[in-house]
C-alpha cells in the first residue's frame, strides 16, 4: 500500500489535501476531520511517552526560556496530513466539504493536484486555442488540412474528456453537476464533440461561432486562477452597471428622438440617430456629426453640447465612480472573507493537533511534523526558528494566539546575522586589505581603487562607428557609482534592493547599447535608450511620487491584463466567422474614400488618395485581432464599422456596439482597480506616517549555541536530511566562541499585511462577530457536528466555488 508520506508528498503544493470520512466534535467544541489514511494506514512506531508526572504534559513548566527542540515533553510524532490540509485549505480559500470521501476519490484527487495534470490542462486549452489559425479561415502561412485540424481537435477534446472524468470521479457526481462553470464548460466540451465529427464527416468547415467558447478551457486552468478572480469581479460589478448603462442608454434614446431630422444625413431616421449618438459618446465623430445641422442653424449646437454633458461627463463618470465603490466594497468583503476563512481553518488544525493530548498546546515535535509536509523544503533550523516566531510566550507550547500567526511567519526566509563590521571580513587577506584600504585601523575607502571604465579610439580604427564622448561619460558616471555601492555595500545586500537592481540592469544594458553603438550592431541600439530610466530614482524622492510607484510595482503582478486579451479572442473569432473575405466597400458609401487608393491629376501634378482602412479586415484570427484593438482605441472606429455594414447588414452594427460596450466593462473594471490600488495605498501612508511601507517585514530571533547542538543531535537521531544537517554544523561554525547567534527573517510585505494593518480595529469587531457566530452555531446543533464554514444552515450544503 501506498504511504501516507508519498501520497502527501505527491500532493502538498495542492489546493486540497487529504480525505475526510467524518466530522467530530473536540474538547473544544470545534469540528475535527478524521483523515482516511490515518485509519487505514498503520501507526508508527512512536516515542516511548513521558510520565504523566512531567511539567510539559501538565502544561505547567514556568521555565522562562523558550524550549529546546530536544524536550521530551512531546509525545510522539502526530499523523500530519489532516492538519496539513486545514492549513492548506485555509491559505489557498478552499472549501472545507469538498474532500474525498473514499480511496478511489482520494486517489482521483492526488492526481488532479499535480503539476503533471496542471500541464496537461493549460497545454489542452492552448492547442485548442492556436487551433484557430489553423482552421479556414486561417492564417495563409498556417493553413492545415481539414483532416489534420480536425483530428488535433478531437485529440485536445479527449484530453479534456479525461480531465473532467477524473474530477467527477474526486467530487462525486452530485458536486460535480452542481459546479456551474464546470457544467458549463461540459456543454461546450459536447457542442465542440458534436461540430469536430461533423467537420470531419463533411469534409469541409462550416460557420463555427462556437469556437469562440473555445476560451472557457484556458480560464479554467489552474494557471489562470487570476483571471477567473478578475472574471468574477466583473460579473459581481454587472449589476450596478447595467443600472447606469439603462439610464445612458435611456437618454440617447429620448436624445435620438429629439434629434430626428429627415433632411440632416446623420438623422434622417430614427436608426440613424441611434447609431450616430452611439458613435459621438464617444467622440469618434465630432464634430464632423454636428456640423451640417450647425449650419443650417447655430442654435442647433445646444443639443449636441447638452447631449455630450449629460452623456459623457456626467453618466460616464457616475458609471466609474459606481463601479468603483462596488469594487472596492467587494475587495474589503474578500479580505474579510478570506481572514476569516484562514481563521477557521487555523482553529480547525489546532484542534485536531492538540486533540487526546495532554498539553493544551501544539509541542515542538508536532509543529515539526506538520511543517515537514506544509512546507516540505523548509530546513530544519527553519522550522525551529518559525517554532520560535511563533512561540510569543516563551511557553513549551504553541498557544492557539500564537498557532493565529502560521500563515505569516511561516512565509519568513531566514539567514544568519553575521557578526562582522564590513561585508569583506571573510575573504582573503589580500581581498580584505584591497577593500579595506591600506590603513586597517582606519574607515573604509571604498573609493582608493576604483576600476573606471574607458573606451579608447585609436585613430577610428578599432571600432566600426565612432562612439561619442558624452555616452561614455554617462555610462563612466553610472559605472563608478555601480562600483561604489557594491563595494561599501556587498553584492548580496547590494542586489537585494530592488532599486539597486534596477540600477545594476539599466547600467549592464547601456553597457551593451554602447558595445553594439561602437561595432556597428544596429539592432542592438535601442539598448541604449534604456538609460534615462535612471530618473525614475529622481521621483521617488517624492512621497506622492513614491506612492505612484509602489502602486505601480505592486499592480504590475496583479494587473488584470489577460481579461482584455480573453475578450478580443472571443469576438476575433464571432468577427472572423461572420466578417471574412467581407469586400471593400464601393462608391455608395458614405466612407468609401477611407479604403480606397487611387491616383488622380490635378493639373501638371498626380495626387495619390491613400486609404489604408482596407487592411482591418477579418479574413482570419490575426487581422481580426488587430482590427478590435482598434475598434478599443475608438479612434474613428465608426469607419470600419460602418465600412463592413455597407457590405452586409444593418444588424451588424450590433456586433461593434456589443463590443464597444463589453471593451468599457472590462475597461471600467481595470481603472476601478488601479483605483483601489492607488487610494487605499494613499489612505495607509495617511493612516501610518510613521511606519516604513517601501520595506518589507523583518523578524529577529536569537538562538544559543546549546539549541543549535540540541537541534542538530535531534537531527541525526531521526535521521535528518544531509543538507539539514550541514546547515546546522555552518550555523555552529559561525558561533565560533560565542554563545548565541541572532537570525533575520525577511519576506516581502503583501496587499494583505497592508490591510491588516489598515482595518486593525474593524479586524476585532469581525473576530468576536465571527466568535459569537461559531458559539450560536454550536448552541443551535447541540451534539452534532456545526457546519464547516460559519453561517451555513444545517442540512444545507454549500455549492464549491473551487474545483480545480
Amino acid at each position: 500500500m501506498i504511504s501516507v508520506e508519498r501520497l502527501l508528498r505527491a500532493g502538498h503544493r495542492s489546493k486540497r489535501r487529504g480525505g475526510y470520512e467524518a466530522v467530530r466534535r473536540s474538547h473544544v467544541g470545534l469540528p475535527v476531520f478524521i483523515p482516511i489514511l490515518q485509519m487505514r494506514q498503520p501507526r508508527p512506531r512512536e516515542a516511548k511517552r513521558p510520565a504523566r508526572g512531567h511539567p510539559a504534559d501538565r502544561g505547567q513548566s514556568r521555565h522562562p526560556n523558550p524550549p529546546s527542540p530536544d524536550s521530551r515533553a512531546a509525545p510522539g510524532p502526530l499523523r500530519a496530513d489532516g492538519p496539513v490540509a486545514l492549513s492548506q485549505e485555509g491559505e489557498n480559500n478552499d472549501k472545507f466539504f469538498t474532500h474525498p470521501k473514499d480511496a478511489k476519490a482520494l486517489a482521483a484527487y492526488l492526481f488532479a493536484h499535480n503539476h503533471f495534470f496542471y500541464l496537461m490542462e493549460l497545454a489542452t486549452a492552448l492547442l485548442l486555442l492556436l487551433l484557430s489559425l489553423c482552421e479556414a479561415p486561417a492564417v495563409p502561412a498556417l493553413r492545415l488540412g481539414i483532416y489534420v485540424h480536425a483530428t488535433l481537435e478531437l485529440l485536445a477534446l479527449m484530453v479534456v474528456v479525461f480531465e473532467l472524468s477524473v474530477k467527477m470521479r474526486w467530487l462525486g457526481f452530485h458536486t460535480f453537476v452542481r459546479h456551474r462553470r464546470t457544467m458549463v464548460k461540459t456543454v461546450v466540451l459536447l457542442v465542440q464533440f458534436i461540430e469536430a465529427i461533423v467537420v470531419l464527416v463533411r469534409q469541409t468547415s462550416h460557420v463555427r461561432v462556437t469556437r469562440a467558447l473555445r476560451c472557457i478551457f484556458l480560464v479554467d486552468c489552474r494557471y489562470c486562477g487570476a483571471v477567473r478572480r478578475n472574471l468574477r469581479q466583473i460579473f459581481q460589478s454587472l449589476p450596478p452597471f447595467i443600472d447606469i448603462l439603462l439610464l445612458l442608454l435611456f437618454f440617447m434614446v429620448i436624445f435620438a428622438v429629439l434629434g430626428q431630422c429627415p433632411p440632416l444625413p446623420y438623422f434622417s431616421s430614427l436608426e440613424n440617430s441611434i447609431v450616430n449618438l452611439f458613435v459621438l459618446l464617444t467622440t469618434a465623430n465630432f464634430p464632423d456629426v454636428m456640423m451640417p445641422s450647425y449650419s443650417r442653424s447655430g442654435w442647433s449646437c445646444v443639443f449636441f453640447i447638452v447631449y455630450l454633458s449629460i452623456e459623457l461627463y456626467f453618466i460616464m463618470s457616475l458609471l466609474l465612480a459606481v463601479v468603483f465603490d462596488t469594487f472596492n466594497d467587494f475587495e474589503k468583503r474578500k479580505f474579510k472573507s478570506l481572514l476569516l476563512h484562514k481563521r477557521t481553518a487555523i482553529q480547525h488544525a489546532y484542534c485536531l493537533l492538540t486533540s487526546q493530548r495532554v498539553q493544551a498546546g501544539i509541542s515542538y515535535k508536532h509543529f515539526e511534523g506538520l511543517m515537514r509536509f506544509y512546507q516540505p523544503r523548509m530546513r530544519a533550523r527553519e522550522r525551529y526558528l518559525t517554532f520560535r516566531a511563533l512561540n510569543q510566550s516563551n511557553m513549551p507550547v504553541l498557544s492557539l494566539e500564537d498557532f493565529y500567526d502560521i500563515y505569516e511567519v511561516a512565509a519568513l526566509k531566514w539567514k544568519a546575522k553575521r557578526n562582522r563590521e564590513y561585508w569583506f571580513d571573510e575573504l582573503p587577506r589580500t581581498a580584505f586589505l584591497i577593500f579595506k584600504g591600506r590603513s586597517p585601523s582606519g574607515p573604509p575607502r571604498c573609493s582608493s581603487y576604483p576600476a573606471v571604465p574607458s573606451l579608447c579610439l585609436p585613430g577610428g580604427n578599432f571600432f566600426s562607428k565612432e562612439v561619442p564622448w558624452s555616452s561614455i561619460s554617462f555610462l563612466t558616471v553610472y559605472g563608478v557609482e555601480l562600483f561604489l555601492k557594491t563595494t561599501g555595500l556587498g553584492p548580496v545586500e547590494y542586489l537585494s534592493s530592488g532599486w539597486n537592481l534596477f540600477d545594476f540592469s539599466v547600467t549592464v544594458l547601456a553597457f551593451l547599447g554602447l558595445v553594439a553603438l561602437a561595432f556597428d550592431l544596429g539592432p542592438l541600439y535601442f539598448i541604449m535608450v534604456l538609460r534615462p530610466l535612471q530618473l525614475l530614482r529622481l521621483f521617488k524622492q517624492k512621497n506622492r511620487y513614491r506612492n505612484v510607484l509602489d502602486t505601480m510595482f505592486e499592480l504590475l503582478p496583479r494587473m488584470p491584463g489577460p481579461d482584455p486579451a480573453h475578450s478580443c479572442i472571443f469576438f476575433a473569432i464571432v468577427g472572423m466567422e461572420f466578417f471574412s473575405g467581407t469586400p471593400v466597400p464601393q462608391l455608395t458609401s458614405t466612407v468609401a474614400k477611407s479604403y480606397r487608393w487611387v491616383n488622380r491629376t490635378e493639373g501638371n501634378r498626380t495626387v495619390e488618395d491613400q486609404g489604408y482602412y482596407y487592411l482591418n479586415n477579418f479574413d482570419h484570427i490575426l487581422n481580426s485581432f488587430v482590427t478590435l484593438f482598434e475598434l478599443t482605441v475608438v479612434n474613428n472606429w465608426y469607419i470600419i464599422m460602418e465600412g463592413v455594414t455597407s457590405q452586409t447588414s444593418h444588424w451588424s452594427r450590433l456586433y461593434f456596439m456589443i463590443f464597444y460596450i463589453v471593451t468599457m466593462v472590462v475597461m471600467t473594471i481595470i481603472v476601478a482597480f488601479i483605483l483601489e490600488a492607488f487610494v487605499f495605498r494613499m489612505n495607509f501612508s495617511r493612516k501610518n506616517r510613521d511606519s516604513e511601507v517601501d520595506g518589507g517585514i523583518v523578524l529577529e530571533k536569537e538562538l544559543s549555541r546549546a539549541e543549535l547542538g540540541a537541534l542538530l543531535e535531534q537531527s541525526r537521531l531521526r535521521r535528518g536530511t544531509p543538507s539539514d544537517v550541514a546547515q546546522l554544523h555552518e550555523a555552529l561554525a559561525l558561533l565560533d566562541e560565542q554563545s548565541s547567534m541572532v537570525f533575520l527573517g525577511r519576506r516581502s510585505r503583501t496587499k494583505s499585511d497592508l490591510s491588516i494593518k489598515m482595518y486593525q480595529e474593524e479586524i476585532q469587531e469581525w473576530y468576536e462577530e465571527h466568535s459569537r457566530r461559531q458559539e450560536e452555531q454550536q448552541r443551535r446543533h447541540g451534539g452534532a457536528a456545526p457546519p464547516s464554514q460559519p453561517g451555513q444552515a444545517a442540512g444545507v450544503r454549500q455549492r464549491s466555488q473551487t474545483v480545480t
